[in-house]
C-alpha cells in the first residue's frame, strides 16, 4: 500500500476511484423476465406463494399473470457486476471485495414480459480503518422507462490490497453467471 507522510501518521494515497463518484453507467443489456426463470426461481428459494407459478392467483391479486418472489432482483444484480466492475468499481474484482450492505426497494412486482434495464452509479466510496468503502445504486426501469427497483449495495476492500486469489474470483464469477 502507498501512504503519504503526515506529521508522523501514514494517511492512505488517493483511490483513483475517487473521480467516478457520482458516475453513472447504463448497462448495455436488457434483461427480459420469462415465465419458466421465475418458476424455476421460486423453487430454487423454496417460495411456494401460488402467485410464483399460477397466473390466475397472479390475477387475483391484482397483477397480469405470475410475479416473481421479492428476492428474483438479485438475479438481475449479479448480471450486471461484469459491467459494474468494469465501469465503475475499476481496479476491483469479486476476489477483491466483501458485499456488506443490501437494499432495496421494489416498485412494482416483477412479472412475465418485463424487459429491465439497469443503471448503475457510484454513490460514495470512502476510506476507513483500512478498508475502501464503496456504496452503489442500481435504478431498474421496465421497457416504459416505469421504475421497478432501486437496490444500494454496499462493498467493503482492504485499502490498496488486491487479492491474488488463485482465481477463485474467476472461479465465483463464473459460477454466478452461469445459465443468466
Amino acid at each position: 500500500m502507498s501512504t503519504l507522510s503526515f506529521r508522523d501518521t501514514d494517511i492512505p494515497a488517493p483511490n483513483p476511484i475517487w473521480d467516478m463518484v457520482g458516475a453513472h453507467h447504463l448497462v448495455s443489456f436488457v434483461y427480459e423476465i420469462g415465465r419458466e426463470k421465475i418458476k424455476e426461481f421460486a423453487r430454487a428459494v423454496h417460495d411456494d406463494h401460488p402467485a410464483h407459478v399460477d397466473d390466475e392467483t397472479g390475477r387475483e391479486l391484482g397483477h397480469g399473470g405470475i410475479i416473481a418472489p421479492v428476492t428474483f432482483i438479485s438475479v438481475l444484480g449479479t448480471a450486471v457486476l461484469p459491467e459494474l466492475f468494469a465501469n465503475l468499481l475499476i481496479g476491483y474484482g469479486l476476489g477483491d471485495i466483501l458485499h456488506s450492505d443490501q437494499q432495496i426497494v421494489l416498485h412494482r412486482p416483477i412479472g412475465v414480459g418485463d424487459i429491465i434495464s439497469s443503471d448503475l452509479c457510484l454513490e460514495s466510496f470512502r476510506q476507513s480503518s483500512g478498508s475502501d468503502i464503496m456504496v452503489t445504486a442500481n435504478d431498474m426501469t421496465d421497457q416504459f422507462g416505469e421504475p421497478v427497483a432501486t437496490t444500494k449495495t454496499t462493498f467493503v476492500a482492504r485499502t490498496g490490497v488486491r487479492a491474488d486469489d488463485g482465481g477463485i474470483g474467476d472461479m465465483l464469477d463464473g459460477i454466478m453467471r452461469r445459465g443468466g
